[in-house]
């Protein structure tokens, strides 16, 4: 990637990061830090790991396009994760920041076509994994917890959400997606005309992507589906955040119970995606989920509290790593 665009996504992201860091009560922060002590350690250190399963993922993705494994290394790869979600979410819209930025950095080591691909093919996984583990929270909920005759409704309502889009990302899997997605946009006012001219300017590195894409999934079924059952893996994992924080306040807290409230508490902040880091809607899912699942307001305050400080950290430290490993 050239030196002028590196520098334009690290200046981008910190001038947003600063910006959000305003947002919070710094009284506040330093009591919950002291409260929880080296359990936030444990959270921040935990997501190191967690950061290792999506690079994985990404890994089987551009591997099985037929990348030589000495051109992409693991480690470059699990630096450009991370610095990818710390864009995807300082940046309002997600996919606004990280996804450029990944396909820039892979493109001169494997072409702009399969960089494209290969992006675009695992940021499809990532969401593709989002319906599963929600789909997934639905059947947990049901086994664990009493279903009320408006949770019901609730639960019916996820499933055939969940549903409809699995089917529609099985779809572009099959048949390609970028082609698909820019036709959908090119019906929606406000990008209609950027839709037109982008997707009749780049008609056919359109269709070759999505002809990659196809072809990834058709070639070997079994890591596409290694991809998804890793990325996964990773939400399930991921909720050991939320039980270690409620460890602090709560000795007898359920591992069940923090995979629902990640579960619930996604589902509420992806319905906001254009806000950068999702401003508010997590905090508004952890404290309706913690009450659906009896606990006390404060503890979901708590657990908001310390979710967004450890995502201002690995946000800042992904955009110091735009900057520093560059070989």
């Amino acid at each position: 990637m050239k030196k002028k665009y590196q520098n334009a996504f690290f200046i981008f992201g910190i001038a947003l990061l600063m910006l959000m860091a305003t947002q919070l009560d710094f009284r506040q922060v330093a009591e919950g830090l002291q409260r929880a002590g080296y359990w936030f350690v444990a959270v921040i250190v935990l997501w190191f790991f967690l950061y290792i399963f999506n690079t994985a993922a990404w890994y089987v993705i551009i591997h099985n396009n037929g990348v030589n494994r000495g051109k992409v290394g693991f480690w470059w790869l699990y630096k450009i994760t991370v610095s990818g979600f710390a864009l995807n979410y300082a940046t309002p819209g997600g996919l606004m920041g990280g996804e450029p930025y990944r396909i820039m950095s892979l493109a001169p080591r494997i072409g702009t076509e399969k960089a494209s691909s290969s992006v675009i093919l695992y940021a499809m996984t990532h969401i593709f994994s989002h319906f599963w583990f929600w789909l997934f929270s639905v059947v947990l909920y049901i086994a664990t917890q009493h279903v009320s005759a408006a949770m019901a409704v609730m639960l019916t309502a996820v499933t055939a959400f969940c549903s409809l889009a699995i089917w529609f990302f099985l779809k572009g899997y099959k048949k390609g997606i970028a082609t698909r997605c820019m036709s959908l946009l090119s019906h929606f006012p406000m990008v209609k005309r950027w839709a037109q001219g982008f997707f009749e300017t780049h008609k056919e590195q359109l269709a070759t992507i999505d002809s990659q894409i196809a072809a990834l999934h058709r070639q070997n079924p079994k890591a596409f589906f290694g991809a998804v059952a890793l990325e996964l893996a990773c939400r399930i994992v991921s909720a050991m955040e939320i039980w270690f924080i409620l460890l602090v306040i709560m000795p007898d807290a359920s591992y069940i119970d923090s995979i629902l409230i990640l579960a619930f508490t996604s589902l509420f902040a992806n319905m906001l995606f254009f806000m950068p880091l999702q401003l508010g809607g997590r905090e508004g899912g952890f404290l309706m989920s913690a009450k659906g699942l009896t606990m006390t307001v404060s503890s979901g305050i708590f657990v908001a509290l310390l979710v967004r400080l450890r995502e201002l950290i690995w946000t800042a430290i992904g955009l110091l790593l735009i900057k520093i490993g560059k070989k």
